[in-house]
């Protein structure tokens, strides 16, 4: 299974202590040097830092396909933008990313996408995780935003 990742799932998941969710769901994951370097520049002391330094299922790759890159570049950040071209390259079995736009590009191409609130429900789901409420709220806490109804949504799936 090739799974690819964008930046903000790796910092999101490692700033609530689950990043090891992905290991476990996934075994291994792939990044672009882009995303590398992104997570890299959150400074020496972040989790997401810390973690990527030290795990080895986290492997990086650069892209080789520009032309798909710089089209997608254009409406994109640089990480989301090499995430979706290496996924592509790969014929990813996924691609992990929360934002929206590049959650559209990445299905206009043809990519299964999943977010980090979607790795949640999967540990819940799969008993990797007792409950995935005090989860959302750590993420919450740590600046990441989910609708009410989508909060409320999320915990039902889940039967808490």
């Amino acid at each position: 299974m090739i799974i690819v990742s964008d930046t903000s799932p790796i910092s999101n998941l490692a700033a609530i202590g689950q990043l090891k969710l992905l290991q476990q769901l996934y075994g291994n994951v792939v990044i672009p040097k882009a995303v590398y370097q992104e997570i890299l520049n959150s400074g020496d002391t972040d989790p997401a830092v810390l973690a990527i330094k030290s795990v080895n299922w986290i492997q990086t790759l650069n892209i080789t396909n520009t032309a798909l890159f710089q089209t997608l570049q254009s409406n994109l950040d640089i990480g989301e933008a090499e995430a979706i071209t290496l996924a592509v390259e790969l014929n990813a079995d996924r691609l992990i990313v929360d934002e929206r736009r590049g959650r559209k590009e990445a299905i206009k191409l043809g990519l299964r996408v999943t977010g980090i609130l979607g790795i949640l429900l999967a540990a819940r789901q799969q008993g990797l995780v007792l409950r995935i409420q005090p989860l959302l709220d750590d993420l919450i806490a740590n600046g990441f935003w989910i609708r009410e109804e989508l909060y409320a949504e999320l915990l039902q799936l889940a039967g808490e």
